[in-house]
């Protein structure tokens, strides 16, 4: 079985603890690095071509335009090789109730199925929201698992639980 680990992650301005805080580096990207080094998979980061605002606030206002939209923001490649690839855990955080549409933009570029899909998603207390239920209408192809959600701020001493989950999500 070959596990592909892809996750959409935001460095700099982010909510937490009730308050914007600079994150050097993103939670999801702290779960996704940990996953993957575990399980000997291939890691690959969603980066928009188009980078978000650094302010939090001006981010969530183009998220939710987005959103509304359901805009598929162009990507930076090259894309992963989905060939062998029988699982793959998706790191996003929660962007106004599902994941940022950079996620779509990636998996609507991907052969899914057959594919088990794994949603891990970072968030301030909004849990999963609706974005396993949006992957399953989206994806039909696809086996999509129950997620794992994980307050953003305790990224950092949750390593150990999101890598127990993923083995078990994959399994």
């Amino acid at each position: 079985m070959s596990t592909l680990v892809a996750y959409f992650s935001r460095a700099g301005q982010n909510y937490g603890n009730g308050g914007v805080i600079n994150l050097p580096k993103g939670n999801t990207e702290i779960l996704a690095e940990a996953i993957a080094a575990d399980l000997g998979a291939d890691l690959f980061k969603i980066e928009t071509v188009e980078a978000y605002p650094e302010d939090y606030f001006a981010t969530t206002d183009v998220a939710k335009r987005e959103l509304r939209a359901q805009a598929r923001p162009a990507i930076q490649g090259p894309l992963p090789s989905m060939e062998g690839v029988d699982a793959i855990v998706l790191g996003y955080p929660n962007w106004w109730g599902t994941m940022p549409m950079a996620v779509k933009t990636f998996l609507d570029a991907c052969d899914l199925s057959g594919v088990t899909i794994a949603p891990l998603c970072t968030n301030e207390g909004s849990g999963l929201g609706g974005s396993v239920g949006d992957l399953r209408r989206s994806y039909p192809a696809a086996n999509v698992t129950e997620g794992l959600s994980i307050r953003g701020t305790d990224a950092v001493r949750s390593t150990g639980k999101a890598v127990a989950w993923a083995k078990r999500a994959i399994a």
